[in-house]
């Protein structure tokens, strides 16, 4: 069975090699349907409340967009590995063909930072939340429009057929390279058929920039099936889902910082505060507060759509007190969620025995053990997004009783795996179960705030 199960991702894996031209049509495809879905809603009027997805097309692009492209794409990266970059994005796609056409400069070294996956994700997402980006067709184009604009320009400008864009500054490839450590399947390389080669060799064009001779995992690979057989080294294989957590990934600061104060932090303020009775109190107190002391311009909703939400024809517009309330909102669950996450890592990494690299606020044992986080971080993020699904489901008539059930099914799963990922990886820290347990423990007891705040957001919310 598994001779066969692997047979068939050769196979598969040949196929998306020997069919690169019928692909890269299909991909043409999508950056039209993309385009015609961003653009056209942009220009119309905003929808009626009885405006529906039969007969509104502002509302079947937001369902689209927020209610099946977001959420099930993130779903696909554990699943499939980033194969919706190789194969599907039309952010990729642009920028490489822009790659092609461009003009070759060398990538310089502002772009090549690391910490940039953290810095895009976290502005993306705080932008997007001021100025409503799941509910307004402009600011769809302003976010999704400005960053597909923008990886056109940097491709244009910047290597030669390459991905800088995706490389460097998308600004979900960091989320995105984390989730497809969990994917069953990766380019596997073999380094003794490398070095002595059995086939003719061929140039191959890796778009995303991955040092292939040295690839270990599927972090970065973007399965678009160029490389399979290369040199007779590289094949499409099977592998376990926690293999590249526990065996291969090491993680860096900056990973840590986005799954502990991005996934878990930024994102879950960026999703809960909306539905949150603290927001409301936090905002009335402030409110009451400036107007006691006759400060009165916070109070106005005067700020620009690209700004601050404002759309007074539908009676929704943002105030300056409201943008500064979901900024401190989003700050405040960031420093609760990631601080406890963050300090329990920490703690457990000083239970542990020390490893090479350790310093006083981490280091590579900390990094090493935030990346069993990642199911958590990654469930975290599609309940967020999930949640505008339901939303638009709901709007439609469909009900959703069964939501609840499934995400706290969710939410467990993921909770549970992680745990189980931790307790691997502190195994090879120790062969003491005593210190195993406490520092798992510690593990723990960090995402309870994390896991709290999707239950109250399920339950009371």
């Amino acid at each position: 069975m598994a001779v066969a199960v692997a047979r068939a991702t050769v196979r598969v894996a040949d196929f998306l090699r020997d069919h690169a031209p019928l692909l890269r049509k299909l991909q043409w495809g999508i950056v039209a349907l993309y385009a015609f879905l961003l653009i056209v809603p942009a220009a119309m009027p905003l929808p009626g409340n009885t405006a529906s997805v039969f007969n509104n097309l502002t509302v079947v692009a937001q369902f689209a967009f927020w209610g099946i492209w977001w959420p099930f794409v993130l779903v696909s990266m554990p699943i499939l590995g980033r194969a919706w970059c190789g194969l599907f994005c039309p952010e990729g796609m642009l920028t490489e063909w822009a790659s092609e056409h461009g003009k070759g400069l060398a990538i310089p070294r502002w772009m090549r930072w690391g910490g940039w996956p953290f810095v895009a994700f976290a502005l993306t997402t705080i932008y997007g939340q001021l100025v409503s980006v799941y509910q307004y067709p402009l600011a769809v184009l302003a976010v999704l429009g400005g960053s597909t604009a923008a990886a056109m320009v940097v491709g244009w400008r910047y290597g030669r057929s390459k991905r800088v864009w995706c490389k460097y500054l998308c600004p979900v490839n960091g989320v995105f390279n984390l989730l497809a450590k969990l994917s069953p399947w990766h380019f596997k390389v073999n380094e003794e058929a490398w070095r002595h080669p059995v086939i003719r060799i061929q140039a191959v064009n890796c778009a995303p920039l991955v040092p292939l001779r040295h690839m270990k995992g599927a972090g970065d690979c973007h399965m678009c099936g160029r490389c399979s057989g290369y040199r007779g080294a590289i094949a499409l294989t099977p592998r376990s889902p926690e293999a590249e957590i526990v065996d291969v990934a090491q993680g860096d600061a900056w990973q840590t910082a986005l799954v502990v104060f991005g996934m878990m932090g930024i994102a879950m303020g960026a999703f809960l505060w909306s539905a949150s009775p603290w927001f409301v109190t936090i905002k009335q107190a402030a409110a009451t507060w400036l107007i006691d002391k006759d400060i009165m311009w916070p109070l106005a909703d005067n700020a620009p759509w690209f700004i601050l939400t404002h759309y007074p024809e539908v009676n929704d517009a943002f105030s300056w007190l409201d943008g500064a309330t979901i900024l401190f909102f989003i700050a405040a669950t960031t420093a609760v969620v990631g601080g406890a996450l963050y300090a329990a890592l920490w703690l457990a990494d000083r239970l542990l025995p020390a490893v090479q690299g350790r310093s006083r606020w981490g280091g590579a044992g900390l990094h090493k053990l935030a990346q069993p986080l990642i199911p958590a971080a990654g469930i975290g993020v599609f309940l967020g997004l999930s949640a505008t699904t339901i939303t638009l489901l709901k709007h439609e008539g469909v009900h959703a009783l069964w939501a609840n059930p499934v995400r706290f099914t969710l939410l467990t799963l993921a909770v549970g795996w992680s745990l189980r990922l931790a307790w691997r990886v502190m195994g090879q820290r120790t062969p003491s179960i005593g210190r195993r347990l406490a520092a798992w423990l510690v593990f723990a007891a960090g995402m309870v705030p994390f896991c709290l705040a999707w239950v109250l957001f399920f339950v009371t919310w």
